[in-house]
Parts: structure tokens; C-alpha cells; sequence
């Protein structure tokens, strides 16, 4: 974590960057070899030439594909609380709304 870092016992007063360094090491360099490992196994499966062309987001999408909400699901499996239930106008109203959004905006709305 840090030179010599083996040598020096954490205490009260270096206790903070201790664990500053930790967390760092754990993010950024804990999981080097799973993501070498990850990226040689994509590029084994998918040519690289191929890859470049997009970026992360069209890639993601490649990969992904699009997620379409089911709105009939969403509704079915939707539970109301504090008085509220499917037949309550506000609901109705709520998912007359809903209805009328494209994918991107339902999409939006459940994040």
C-alpha cells in the first residue's frame, strides 16, 4: 500500500490512511487480473478490429440489446400502498401516462 508500509503499524493516527490506501488498492488494483483475464476472454470470443469501431455506449447495446419494459409485467407486479390500489384514479391516471411514454422514457422513469 505504501513503501515500507509493512514496517509501519496502523494506529489511531495513521488509522485514516490506512484505510484510505485500502480501499484504493482494493478498487483500483484488487481486481487487475480478474479484469485482464475478463478483457483477453471478450477479445478471444470478439475480434478487436471489430470492437474499435464502437463506443461504450453502441458497444453496450451490441452486447445488451435494449431493454424493453413489459408493461403489462410492470403493472402486474406492481404493489400500491397507503390506500391506493389499481382501480384508484390517481393510478389510472398514473399509468394512462405511462402508456403513452416510449421505451427510452419508461426506461428513465424506473431508474
Amino acid at each position: 500500500l505504501k513503501p515500507g508500509g509493512a514496517n509501519i503499524p496502523v494506529t489511531e493516527k495513521n488509522k485514516k490512511e490506512y484505510i484510505e490506501r485500502m480501499v484504493k488498492w482494493r478498487i483500483e488494483r484488487g481486481v487487475v487480473q480478474q479484469t485482464e483475464s475478463l478483457v483477453r476472454g471478450f477479445y478471444e470470443v470478439v475480434d478487436a478490429r471489430l470492437v474499435s469501431v464502437f463506443d461504450a455506449r453502441e458497444l453496450e447495446l451490441v452486447i445488451a440489446g435494449t431493454a424493453e419494459i413489459d408493461l403489462s409485467d410492470w403493472r402486474n407486479n406492481t404493489e400500491y400502498r397507503g390506500g391506493y390500489h389499481d382501480n384508484h384514479i390517481v393510478i389510472r391516471w398514473f399509468w394512462a401516462a405511462v402508456e403513452r411514454f416510449n421505451n427510452e422514457q419508461r426506461l428513465r422513469l424506473l431508474q
